[in-house]
């Protein structure tokens, strides 16, 4: 998909296997877009960008009236801020969670407010892991692990 000013993506250069695992990283404020870019392009994966929800499932193919494509890209992981304008993130992992062919995609939820109800609510909505803002390395190298284990068990939605 060519950069718009609805996605960014970029690749990097440290990844030794043919294909880089690739992050969707979902946020209103482009400044924390940059820090999650920032630091998954530092361990060694491709990131793309989406300002909202709702163009987060335009780019996996689940927008209404859209019907998913399984062509070239690779989704490994999907990061998601909370709070956003229009949906949230929450709506957003419940929107992936029931699409079958995006279920096992590992989801994290990230916010600066920490509200135990909300942690809860994403837990058992499917989220794999739930963190605070702002993002450390420390929260990149984790989440790889689960980057890993989606691509052990084959587990990317192509489009």
């Amino acid at each position: 998909m060519a950069n718009t000013s609805s996605f960014s993506s970029s690749p990097s250069t440290k990844f030794s296997f043919d294909e880089k695992p690739h992050v969707l990283a979902v946020d209103d404020n482009l400044i924390d877009r940059k820090v999650i870019e920032r630091l998954f392009i530092n361990s060694t994966c491709k990131v793309t960008t989406a300002e909202n929800g709702k163009r987060a499932l335009e780019y996996l193919g689940l927008a209404d009236g859209q019907h998913p494509n399984h062509n070239d890209l690779k989704v490994n992981l999907i990061i998601t801020d909370y709070s956003m304008p229009g949906m949230t993130g929450y709506e957003l992992l419940k929107r992936i969670k029931e699409s079958p062919t995006m279920k096992e995609i590992p989801v994290v939820v990230v916010s600066s407010e920490n509200i135990p109800t909300r942690i809860n609510q994403c837990m058992q909505g499917g989220a794999q892991e739930f963190l605070l803002k702002p993002l450390q390395l420390s929260d990149a190298t984790k989440l790889r692990c689960h980057i890993k284990k989606a691509i052990t068990r084959g587990v990317c939605r192509r489009r």
